[in-house]
């Protein structure tokens, strides 16, 4: 059976220090600690979590708030990467979006469920039950959302969209559209980042170019996307909230006899699967899931194990432009 010593060993490290890695602990830098973590599941040690549990007095077990439906890659990819974080430190998972009514609230939930913490992926984040668990004892990480003293993992929606006009502009796009997302700090955040791409790129915005929407809500885009092809001066590009909105959008672009990218150009945002084998496959910003859930699950057990010199930390996780075949190069 593989030792924590020999995990010491084989990385050149103290036993003291891979324990903190392990755990978690301050006082290991991230690379060694990534070197302990790597290490260990090649060696197969794992933790021995039933010890560990009797002696902090914990349930390993975390609570997963979410709200929308699991079918969804992205949030799918986030979720699974918290999965596999938790797993690491043998911790379990308890969804409490479902339980919720009247006369439970998630607070409530996740103490019956005796969580040690949640993770708060996505739902209506001011909705007076999600702040009664935020404003609670119970260890508390979010993502996309930043609650006061609490830590966030955030995809750099700011630097996002900026990079997406960066692009645009380079390809010869001047007349650039944005279908947002409902009102949020995630939308706000990327309105933000569009804006001062446009500004930087010297570029005005026609109030008409930017349209609300909703979150892969198809239908909306459509409409979303009937508007903006009335403009009197029609954009070159739209932007879209999400990949699956897009889908709504090029029905729309189709049905009036205008076709991706010859007659409009299209950006989506997400990266999901699916519009890779969409042809052409679509252009769209693709967002680090898995870094970001892991990063989540790390940040909440290092809470939940460590609640004296744990300093809760906003994490903002890049993402990157996969180029497709939805934006026409206008400089040619």
């Amino acid at each position: 059976m593989t030792t924590i010593k020999m995990v010491a060993e084989r990385c050149g490290l103290s036993v003291a220090a891979v324990s903190k890695a392990l755990n978690g602990q301050p006082g290991v830098s991230q690379e060694k600690a990534e070197l302990v973590r790597k290490t260990a599941q090649e060696m197969g040690y794992f933790p021995n979590a039933a010890a560990r549990t009797l002696r902090m007095n914990r349930s390993a077990n975390i609570g997963v708030l979410f709200k929308n439906r699991l079918a969804h890659e992205y949030f799918g990819e986030v979720l699974e990467a918290i999965r596999e974080e938790a797993e690491f430190y043998h911790y379990d998972i308890t969804f409490l979006s479902n339980y919720v009514d009247e006369t439970t609230s998630y607070y409530e939930h996740a103490k019956r469920r005796q969580c040690d913490g949640v993770v708060v992926v996505q739902g209506d984040f001011e909705q007076s039950s999600v702040q009664r668990l935020v404003e609670s004892e119970i260890p508390i990480v979010s993502i996309d959302h930043v609650y006061n003293g609490r830590p966030a993992i955030l995809s750099d929606n700011v630097v996002s969209t900026q990079e997406i006009v960066r692009y645009l502009y380079n390809l010869g796009h001047t007349r650039i559209a944005f279908i947002h997302g409902e009102d949020g700090n995630v939308t706000r955040q990327r309105l933000a980042g569009f804006y001062r791409g446009c500004r930087e790129c010297g570029i005005e915005v026609p109030d008409e170019y930017v349209v609300a929407g909703q979150y892969h809500k198809t239908e909306v885009a459509r409409e979303a996307t009937r508007r903006l092809l009335a403009c009197k001066e029609r954009p070159t590009c739209i932007l879209y909230p999400d990949d699956i909105s897009y889908l709504g959008g090029l029905a729309e672009i189709e049905d009036q006899g205008l076709s991706v990218p010859e007659d409009i150009s299209c950006v989506g945002f997400d990266g999901i699967l699916m519009c890779r084998y969409l042809r052409p496959n679509l252009t769209t910003f693709q967002q680090n899931a898995q870094e970001i859930g892991k990063k989540a699950a790390a940040q909440l057990i290092s809470a939940i194990e460590n609640p004296k010199y744990y300093i809760p930390q906003v994490i903002s996780v890049s993402g990157q432009i996969q180029p497709g075949g939805t934006v026409k190069d206008l400089t040619k």
